[in-house]
């Protein structure tokens, strides 16, 4: 896999398949990005399970917090991770123990032997994307992309890649 160029296709199909992302690095803060890419990708339709172990019990975006992604007493198919490149290969580990199907590291996020570990381990991954940014780019969402996205619809969106 080319971690410099991902294919709208690649994308949208990881887009398209997940329906729960565990978001370790989840801020109660709304002014922080994980805050505001859960409360966005919970009102898309997905299930957001915020992961933070300073905050276990509490509530994000009507979410209960679990300190680590082995807690998380459902099948997790994202991990989205807001955490600095150095505390990605514990992740990894921990989405390979839960058998989540992706892992996802935010906007300046990159590990490539993580990356590595978690592909042998049949794990898609994308690295230095945000899935709120790729979502709205893909599906020509209006409040994302302006008046001029040439998409306007009442429909529930799907999103397409190169086709």
């Amino acid at each position: 896999m080319n971690h410099d160029a991902y294919s709208d296709d690649y994308i949208a199909g990881i887009l398209n398949s997940v329906k729960t992302i565990a978001v370790v690095g989840a801020s109660d803060n709304e002014a922080r990005p994980s805050f505001y890419v859960m409360k966005y990708l919970k009102r898309k339709g997905y299930r957001v399970i915020p992961v933070n172990p300073g905050k276990v019990g509490r509530q994000i975006v009507g979410e209960t917090v679990y300190g680590a992604l082995r807690d998380i007493p459902e099948p997790v198919d994202m991990v989205d991770c807001f955490r600095n490149s150095d505390a990605i290969p514990p992740i990894v580990d921990e989405a390979i123990e839960i058998k989540a199907k992706v892992v996802w590291m935010q906007l300046g996020v990159r590990h490539d032997a993580a990356a590595a570990k978690a592909e042998a381990a049949g794990i898609k991954v994308v690295m230095n994307r945000c899935p709120k940014i790729e979502f709205g780019r893909l599906s020509g969402e209006i409040a994302f992309m302006g008046g001029r996205s040439g998409i306007i619809s009442s429909k529930r969106v799907k999103l397409i890649g190169n086709k």
